[in-house]
């Protein structure tokens, strides 16, 4: 009997070790199902940059075209995820829960889009667990909702050779108001195309700023369609066939509501 007790030890699952001590969940991120804590840490002051682009060393320098810097309190957490779903999975929770709650999406990347998965580990993030293949990554970085509207948080997501997935989490709140943060086009686009819509709550008539990065977004799929809704969507019709997006890819749907809605047409 003690040898077959012995015998079973090696196999009982990672996901039933202690978790480290002091470690919580983020109040604003609920635990994804049967997810394990395996890092924790809480600085009261540290700084961190945020890539906003899939990252590359160039001359033996890190490189990313746009990116966050900022300094406050950090909370990071890695968990180890059940092995039968995958980061992606977790990440969507993540992403579909912070944007209910008004988040905003400043970047998003997949697989081989994010660049070196061993820059993430080893230069953002500092956790040698998070190295994988980089197509089995993800990232996310938002920007919460009012009152915590100078907290960021960052997500990324990695299955390693082994197949153990992981999902890191940070929450900075900035020590100083953050400025204002505008999305990549890119990530305009994927957040349109993954759910067909895309609601920007804060906008009103048009600017400057936000017409040259919808039409840089819309200028990444030409053959994309879609309607405009809200109490400005007429003015955001004009503004954007007055960049040069061809009218027969917009379409004018409700001028009611508040902020701007685009959604894909099929």
């Amino acid at each position: 009997m003690r040898r077959l007790i012995l015998c079973l030890i090696p196999f009982v699952s990672p996901l039933l070790a202690a978790e480290p001590a002091g470690s919580q969940d983020l109040d604003v991120l609920p635990r994804f199902p049967r997810a394990e804590i395996v890092d924790y840490q809480d600085a009261p002051s540290l700084e961190r940059r945020y890539p906003q682009d899939g990252l590359r060393r160039i001359s033996g320098r890190l490189r990313a075209s746009a990116e966050v810097l900022t300094e406050g309190r950090l909370r990071a957490l890695t968990y180890r995820l059940p092995d039968e779903h995958s980061p992606r999975e977790a990440l969507d929770a993540a992403r579909e829960h912070l944007l209910g709650q008004g988040a905003q999406l400043l970047f998003w990347c997949e697989g081989r889009d994010c660049g070196s998965s061993s820059l993430w580990a080893n230069q953002i993030f500092g956790n040698a667990k998070l190295y994988g293949p980089e197509e089995r990554q993800s990232y996310l970085l938002l920007r919460l909702a009012e009152p915590r509207q100078d907290s960021l948080l960052a997500l990324y997501g990695i299955t390693r050779g082994n197949r153990r997935a992981y999902l890191h989490v940070e929450q900075l709140d900035a020590t100083a108001p953050l400025a204002q943060l505008l999305p990549t086009p890119g990530t305009l686009l994927r957040q349109l195309k993954s759910s067909g819509e895309l609601n920007l709550a804060q906008l009103g008539a048009p600017d400057e700023q936000w017409g040259d990065l919808l039409v840089r977004a819309l200028s990444l799929d030409n053959t994309l369609r879609v309607s405009l809704s809200g109490a400005h969507a007429e003015a955001w019709l004009a503004e954007l066939e007055s960049r040069g997006v061809r009218g027969r890819r917009l379409q004018l749907a409700a001028t009611t509501g508040t902020g701007l809605r685009l959604q894909q047409l099929r």
